[in-house]
């Protein structure tokens, strides 16, 4: 059963990736400002880094966790006695919540944004900027999500639709694309748009420090973190990135060495400035 889920979320992240590359070209927001066969390339090798080299390390480990707290009864989920459904729902609501806090931190915590900032070190914002994650980043988050297991118990059916929602998200909010303003104002009152991720993207840290919602929005709102609501002119105007090595964005080398640049050694109180 978990070699058939385990290729379920497979497929279902190829099937959305080639969806939204679709949706990209008919209906792109924004023009790219790298080339486009250059950005597929780089992503694409790290996509492959990231699935070896995370697959052999976490993956199969963090699976035998989930199996071993489930069938020790531990987390909160199953002391509630959850089951079916509910548990589903509810579990998905909850780790979102965690995965809110933890991106949260990734921006606050000047170890991890060492890591997660290559994620934001992309000059152009697209499906593929989805893919873009430093492997230390990875393996440090699944530490994390481990404590989440723990914590709250989901079942293994549970971790599989919240991880399948997390990628279906990430891809959809990176995606290159906006939606009309009606249904933006219907949908982001609930669910990260790609025009309310955007915002989290901007070099403009006012902004590029806000918006750490992945799947349900309004855990900003409630936490207060949530940028001011920009027109779609205006968001689309403004430059995406980090306002350093902008020329570097698509050297493999640098991606997966930032996070041991010396720039980093000033983050500490770039990072306090930000409350």
């Amino acid at each position: 059963m978990d070699i058939d889920l385990d290729k379920g979320r497979l497929i279902v992240f190829f099937a959305g990736l080639a969806a939204l590359i679709v949706v990209e070209q008919l209906f792109k927001a924004r023009k790219n400002s790298m080339p486009l066969f250059r950005r597929v390339a780089l992503h694409a090798t790290v996509a492959v880094i990231n699935t070896v080299f995370v697959r052999v390390l976490v993956y199969v480990p963090m699976l035998l966790w989930i199996v071993y707290v489930e069938q020790m009864g531990w987390g909160l989920a199953r002391w509630l006695n959850l089951h079916g459904w509910l548990e589903f729902v509810i579990s998905i609501i909850v780790l979102d919540a965690f995965d809110y806090f933890w991106h949260r931190a990734n921006h606050r915590v000047p170890f991890f944004w060492r890591f997660h900032k290559t994620h934001h070190m992309d000059n152009d914002l697209d499906v593929f900027t989805a893919l873009r994650f430093h492997p230390g980043e990875l393996i440090i988050s699944t530490l994390v999500k481990a404590f989440w297991v723990v914590i709250w118990g989901p079942s293994v059916i549970a971790w599989f639709l919240f991880e399948v929602l997390v990628s279906l998200c990430a891809q959809m909010h990176h995606s290159n694309v906006d939606l009309p303003d009606t249904i933006e104002r219907l949908f982001a009152r609930i669910l990260v748009t790609p025009r309310f991720h955007t915002a989290h993207h901007l070099v403009d840290r006012r902004f590029g420090d806000k918006n750490f919602s992945t799947i349900f929005s309004f855990w900003d709102p409630i936490f207060g973190s949530l940028a001011e609501q920009l027109p779609r002119e205006q968001i689309r105007a403004k430059p995406i990135g980090l306002p350093e090595a902008r020329d570097q964005t698509l050297s493999l080398l640098q991606l997966l060495s930032e996070p041991f640049n010396t720039r980093n050694l000033n983050l500490m109180d770039d990072r306090k400035n930000l409350g």
